[in-house]
């Protein structure tokens, strides 16, 4: 029996171009050829880019339901005023814009399979009407009150930490526990060992045949300089990597130092004592520059503080600028003060007593103002790192999402309120 299950395994990877022998990736495969012949819901966990839809399509294409339709839906990508229509259509005039009837993707797919991926960014609302389909292949299109059948498999895939989110109340805990009937974790790439060297090969020489080059290959060192790489991005990065070296790689022999230069460490390669959900707090490029300007704007405020001060009290300016002397500790040496006459110039004067009436209310006035431009500022730079990434990223949101480490549903609010253009 388990001979017959190994070969099983072997002509699935063949079939669906997964390249590994890892005993993890081994039992999920293991796992999707016992639930593909069932209807039961499946919840694929794992990192982003470790190959998840791969198994929704390996389960679809075993089940009975083959035949039918199947279609993947990431919920991070659809805006959450938009995701019921999507998913369960909408009648004519059941909102502005609603020209006509539209039918949704469970109704289109009936007999067929629906993917959800990242279904931890789905509104709660929509987690409701999904568990009604679940529980008894029932929903309602938006705008109707004309209760519709569907016959449809859902299998759902996140790489957040489920339990988490229902802890937190993000997340339904009845959705949960009818989502995860079967549990499939799908590796990442540090999981896999050896794995990493088979699959970057088979990258290099798809490259080559493509572009007909001789592909790259890897000395002893640097096979295992890349075995000890964390990959955060998996898969993806590791294909991206191989392409890169391929193009710019004059010699077609990479050692330990030269893939150094492409795959420079990033910090220790131990693993982190963090959850998966808070994976997303590590500090990233945008994380830094927040953190930057957060600091300019502490130190403005001190800079104000202090000018203020200086300003109610000339003779004690001495004293002051000591008092404050960490604010100066990059800029130049302020110079003594010298009690000598000095010649008349004609300049603007500002005067301000700490016995006016007004005077509270005109610091408060400035201290707002500036407030208001370093928020403007934020939003500037904010507004250039989403445009670079969707150049980088030519333009396809996913991707520059997990550049910029926030989810895509985020970065399409984030476009839509800059008004970013199609790059």
């Amino acid at each position: 029996m388990s001979q017959k299950v190994d070969s099983e395994v072997q002509a699935i990877k063949q079939r669906f171009e997964i390249i590994g022998n890892s005993p993890k990736l081994n039992n999920a495969i293991r796992v999707a050829l016992q639930v593909a012949p069932t209807d039961m819901s499946v919840l694929i966990t794992g990192e982003s880019g470790a190959g998840k839809e791969s198994f929704s399509k390996i389960i679809h294409s075993l089940s009975h339901r083959k035949h039918g339709q199947f279609i993947a839906i990431n919920c991070g990508a659809i805006p959450e005023g938009t995701i019921d229509s999507e998913l369960f259509g909408h009648e004519k005039g059941a909102f502005t814009g609603a020209s006509e009837s539209r039918k949704g993707y469970f109704e289109v797919t009936d007999g067929g399979t629906i993917f959800l991926d990242e279904i931890g960014e789905m509104p709660q609302s929509t987690q409701a009407r999904l568990l009604r389909v679940l529980e008894n292949g029932e929903f309602i299109k938006v705008g109707s009150s004309k209760v519709l059948k569907t016959n449809v498999r859902v299998i759902a895939a996140t790489n957040v930490n489920l339990l988490d989110a229902v802890n937190k109340g993000k997340f339904r805990e009845d959705l949960f526990y009818r989502l995860s009937t079967v549990p499939i974790y799908v590796p990442s790439l540090r999981e896999r060992g050896d794995d990493v060297i088979l699959l970057f090969k088979k990258f290099t020489y798809d490259f080559a045949e493509n572009y007909k080059t001789e592909p790259i290959k890897l000395t002893p060192d640097a096979q295992e300089y890349l075995k000890t790489h964390r990959f955060p991005g998996n898969i993806r990065q590791l294909k991206n990597l191989a392409e890169q070296m391929s193009i710019l790689s004059i010699e077609r022999e990479v050692n330990a130092s030269k893939l150094e230069t492409y795959l420079p460490r990033s910090g220790s390669n131990l693993p982190a004592l963090i959850d998966q959900a808070e994976s997303k707090e590590n500090f990233t490029e945008r994380d830094i520059l927040y953190k930057v300007l957060f600091d300019m704007k502490a130190d403005m405020a001190d800079l104000k503080k202090l000018v203020f001060k200086m300003l109610e009290g000339t003779e004690n300016r001495s004293e002051i600028l000591e008092e404050h002397k960490n604010l100066f500790s990059n800029a130049e040496p302020v110079p003594p003060v010298i009690e000598e006459s000095k010649p008349e110039i004609e300049t603007p004067t500002l005067v301000i007593s700490s016995n006016d009436e007004n005077y509270d209310e005109e610091v408060e006035d400035i201290t707002h103002e500036t407030e208001f431009e370093d928020s403007l500022l934020l939003e500037k730079k904010e507004k250039e790192m989403i445009i670079r990434a969707l150049k980088k990223n030519n333009n396809k949101r996913k991707y520059a999402a997990e550049d910029l480490g926030i989810s895509e549903r985020t970065l399409y609010r984030k476009i839509k309120q800059y008004e970013i253009e199609k790059i």
